[in-house]
């Protein structure tokens, strides 16, 4: 059955975007249609498709700039209708890693949303190509 999917991108560097690609190349090989959101804004995003969250951490911890709006919006609202996953990128060498997708991960829960799968935290000293590792996750996450 194909389905729409909302992909939430948290970028600074352009990682999460890449990954975001990489993700949307496949719901389109797979028959699925997405919408891809750089500067995600909840009024424009359909709670009843499943999210793809795919962010990088920054600074001491914090969300991107440009999904920070996003973060604070999801505090403030009943999100028992969305179904996510959520993919973060960070490096094991920072005590924060991937605290970004962690904030995300704890907005969406604790404000009623689930989570479709386990977080995936991808060390990018360890996935040099981030998208690789999520491709492959997130296949088998369709596939499952």
């Amino acid at each position: 059955m194909n389905k729409h999917f909302e992909i939430i991108v948290g970028t600074m560097l352009g990682a999460s975007e890449y990954v975001a690609d990489a993700i949307a190349e496949r719901l389109d090989a797979n028959g699925h249609t997405h919408t891809i959101h750089t500067e995600p804004n909840l009024d424009d995003i359909k709670t009843d498709s499943p999210w793809i969250v795919c962010t990088s951490t920054h600074g001491a911890g914090e969300l991107p700039d440009n999904i920070q709006p996003f973060a604070q919006q999801l505090t403030q609202s009943d999100l028992s209708s969305v179904n996510a996953y959520v993919i973060g990128l960070g490096d094991t060498s920072y005590d924060t890693f991937c605290f970004g997708a962690k904030e995300i991960k704890k907005h969406i829960t604790e404000n009623g949303g689930k989570l479709v799968a386990e977080a995936l935290y991808i060390d990018v000293l360890e996935h040099p190509i981030p998208e690789d590792a999520a491709v492959e996750w997130f296949d088998a996450q369709l596939a499952g």
